[in-house]
């Protein structure tokens, strides 16, 4: 029986890391560059490593059909080359529209293959900046605001070197999937009531307002009949004292999340549509085995009735967690980002 264990744990661990090892190279030909968002920032010495937004720039076939002349051919070759441009540099070209990329992991891990590098690879052949933002989660004890915190941080200093990567700092959106779908939405909600960074001593002219969201099989809401739990427990925690909970640890309450209705409106993004909402595009399944499918449709019902312009696209059958991974079962079966986020993203001008 021991040696029976130990062969076993010897194929799990060769597995591993055969895996690991396998994903590595996949990583480093996807981006040019890692960016430590709270590097050198006072007090978040610690957050440094947990916080990574990864740079993928467009194709350079793309970046440089988008320009006319020598000039800005040349721009556009060292834009993709992922070079920093100087100013004078940047002042000659066409910018960019950018995207921030938010893997889904019920706010406890990340899917970075598939949700996160896969994406960028797409929007990069659409001549599209990609960004993917490794955020902080429950698995490494991150909680609220942690999640809202990176994504407003790296909005903002995407727009604040929105010249050296020669980007378009009013075409800046995030795709989120899952419970990056919540993220994402989550910003584009909260820019105006519940901004971050100047509790962290950020003072910037920037705005933290994404210009367009794109929640995918998001996690919406929050409430007990169609919350997905574990995103609600990784992003909310331990919630010991009222009002956020109404008691801690019992016996019929056994985590100790018992949260308040209060807590629980505040974070369900289908009660909190604001007037300037960004533009959304909602993509899910109705065969959606983890996030119950009623999540997209009350969000898109909320955008409506706020006149929001949006774009809600479900699928009978289609699961949950593909991304925009290339031989999955949906994508080979509708090219959805090809056949619906393509024309969207022209519809609202952010591409030709």
């Amino acid at each position: 029986m021991q040696i029976f264990a130990k062969h076993a744990f010897f194929k799990i661990s060769f597995a591993f890391y055969i895996f690991l090892f396998m994903n590595i190279p996949i990583f480093s030909k996807d981006y040019t560059q890692k960016i430590f968002l709270w590097d050198g920032v006072p007090k978040m010495e610690t957050q440094k490593r947990d916080t990574i937004l990864y740079y993928v720039p467009p194709k350079e076939e793309i970046a440089v059909s988008r320009h006319g002349n020598d000039t800005q051919s040349e721009c556009g070759r060292n834009n993709a080359s992922g070079l920093a441009q100087s100013d004078s540099q940047s002042e000659t070209c066409c910018a960019l529209p950018a995207i921030i990329i938010c893997p889904g992991g019920s706010y406890h891990h990340l899917g970075m293959p598939h949700e996160g590098f896969a994406s960028a690879r797409w929007f990069s052949l659409h001549g599209i900046a990609a960004f993917v933002l490794r955020y902080r989660v429950a698995y490494n004890c991150h909680h609220y605001p942690d999640q809202l915190e990176d994504l407003q941080m790296a909005i903002v200093y995407i727009r604040e070197h929105a010249r050296e990567f020669n980007i378009d700092k009013n075409k800046i959106g995030a795709i989120g999937y899952s419970a990056g779908g919540h993220l994402v939405t989550m910003a584009g909600e909260f820019a105006s009531t519940h901004n971050e960074l100047p509790k962290l001593g950020i003072e910037t002219s920037e705005s933290v307002r994404p210009d367009f969201v794109m929640p995918i099989y998001p996690v919406v809401s929050m409430q007990d009949d169609i919350g997905h739990k574990w995103s609600r427990r990784s992003l909310l925690g331990h919630q010991w004292k009222e009002p956020n909970a109404t008691k801690g640890w019992s016996l019929l309450n056994f985590w100790g999340h018992a949260y308040s209705q209060s807590l629980k409106d505040e974070f369900s993004m289908e009660l909190n549509v604001p007037d300037d909402m960004p533009p959304t595009f909602i993509l899910a399944c109705e065969d959606d085995p983890v996030v119950i499918y009623e999540n997209s449709v009350r969000l898109d019902k909320a955008l409506a009735a706020k006149n929001i312009p949006h774009l809600f696209v479900s699928y009978p059958k289609g699961g949950h967690g593909f991304g925009m991974k290339e031989n999955s079962n949906i994508m080979e079966e509708t090219h959805w980002n090809d056949e619906k986020l393509l024309p969207w993203l022209k519809e609202i001008g952010i591409l030709e």
